[in-house]
């Protein structure tokens, strides 16, 4: 098979498919991993696809990944974060968890604590931590999004601004070069900006792919937060603009 004849496979199956691994192209076309790194690196020059650590997916600005694939995208730096998030809340505490495959690993990470109690809009993290008896869970009100348990509407964002929390925990889907913000669905947003409005402390947890990803529903700006976390320094601008803001970053 040509080169060409390939990266034409390889960009079909990536918007069949959403993202595919480096291991799964290897097994399908029967070649080394440096010959599909090669093929993903040209794909990306030519802005057909988003490399990812570990294989590639297709960049849009309405419509986020699968869920799915989500889960399994930069899940070694997510688990990074997680720890580093989990290390900031004390036991005790209240807090505010959104939507994001990021905060659902947070919520594993929080499993060591004691006596947290959370209010959330994401069945997956209500699941995940109602193993601890002593955490107390609140689930939010409101529509269930079937793709990823995610819990949105008018009925969510009334609900849940009952409530004022020692820190909020969010997850986002991109973070534009000003430091603005961006997801997908603005209902989703519409929580998002009540749990900041409503939280003493903001953590925000983003991947290094999550930076310059572009999202068409604007949630507010990087310098609304008080802590930043992702697994590898951002742009030279980015770290001046959160120092600018007394934002703290961690990088772990």
């Amino acid at each position: 098979m040509t080169q060409k004849r390939r990266q034409d496979q390889i960009f079909e199956m990536i918007q069949q498919k959403g993202f595919v691994t480096i291991d799964e192209l290897v097994e399908h076309f029967q070649v080394t991993p440096q010959t599909i790194r090669r093929d993903l690196n040209q794909l990306a020059e030519s802005d057909k696809i988003k490399r990812h650590h570990g294989g590639a997916g297709i960049e849009s600005s309405t419509v986020n990944t699968a869920y799915q694939t989500r889960k399994i995208m930069n899940l070694e730096a997510k688990q990074k974060i997680a720890t580093a998030i989990s290390k900031q809340i004390p036991d005790g505490s209240s807090l505010f968890i959104n939507i994001g495959t990021t905060t659902e690993t947070v919520a594993q990470a929080l499993l060591h604590h004691k006596n947290l109690q959370i209010v959330t809009n994401n069945l997956h993290v209500a699941t995940i931590l109602s193993v601890k008896e002593d955490f107390k869970i609140i689930i939010a009100a409101g529509e269930v999004r079937h793709r990823d348990g995610g819990i949105i509407g008018e009925a969510t964002v009334d609900f849940m601004n009952q409530f004022q929390m020692d820190f909020g925990i969010i997850g986002i889907s991109g973070i534009d070069e000003d430091g603005s913000l961006l997801d997908f669905d603005y209902r989703e947003v519409r929580v998002a900006q009540m749990i900041i409005n409503n939280s003493r402390q903001v953590l925000l947890g983003a991947d290094s792919d999550k930076f310059g990803r572009s999202a068409m529903v604007r949630l507010g700006n990087i310098t609304q937060m008080d802590h930043v976390f992702t697994e590898k320094s951002p742009s030279q601008d980015m770290c001046r603009l959160l120092k600018e803001h007394n934002v703290v970053l961690h990088t772990s």
